[in-house]
């Protein structure tokens, strides 16, 4: 009788179990997805706070392949350096230029009439590039971090 009892008792706290469970695992996506991604730095290189604010940059362009989706983006000392020529004038971007290339995996659309259309997906990961002579004398003024987004969010390594 004892035993029968003392599993009608642990029966009774399954669903508070549970629920704390379900409870500590939302907590903790919470503190994750607070964490300020601008915190993040490759090891040796760049903090990725230098790129603070892309997502508010220009598009300079916009391609398509069969793994991804791209979209470039560039800052507003880089969109200046274009409207002025560069690089056809034969002139280097200047200094303080910051560009992001962002991919995203290619799915269905389920909204489009045509079952054929593709859109983008999941964020894989994003590259970005800075130009300080400077800094990054050794590879031509140019350096940056790759944000790979998927399997892991918050992994950073050298662009390829």
């Amino acid at each position: 009788m004892a035993r029968v009892a003392t599993v009608q008792k642990l029966t009774k706290c399954v669903p508070a179990i549970a629920f704390l469970g379900v409870l500590v695992a939302i907590l903790a996506n919470i503190a994750l997805a607070g964490q300020d991604k601008y915190t993040l730095q490759v090891p040796g290189g760049l903090p990725f706070s230098d790129f603070k604010g892309y997502e508010d940059w220009q598009t300079v362009s916009v391609s398509k392949t069969e793994h991804a989706f791209a979209v470039i983006l560039a800052n507003p000392v880089m969109i200046d350096a274009y409207r002025a020529g560069v690089p056809g004038n034969g002139k280097p971007f200047p200094d303080g230029s910051k560009m992001a290339k962002i991919h995203w995996k290619p799915e269905k659309s389920v909204e489009a009439p045509d079952p054929t259309t593709m859109v983008p997906g999941t964020q894989t990961n994003a590259d970005f590039m800075e130009k300080d002579s400077k800094r990054f004398a050794d590879s031509g003024g140019w350096d940056g971090p790759r944000l790979n987004m998927m399997p892991h969010p918050i992994h950073l390594g050298r662009p390829t």
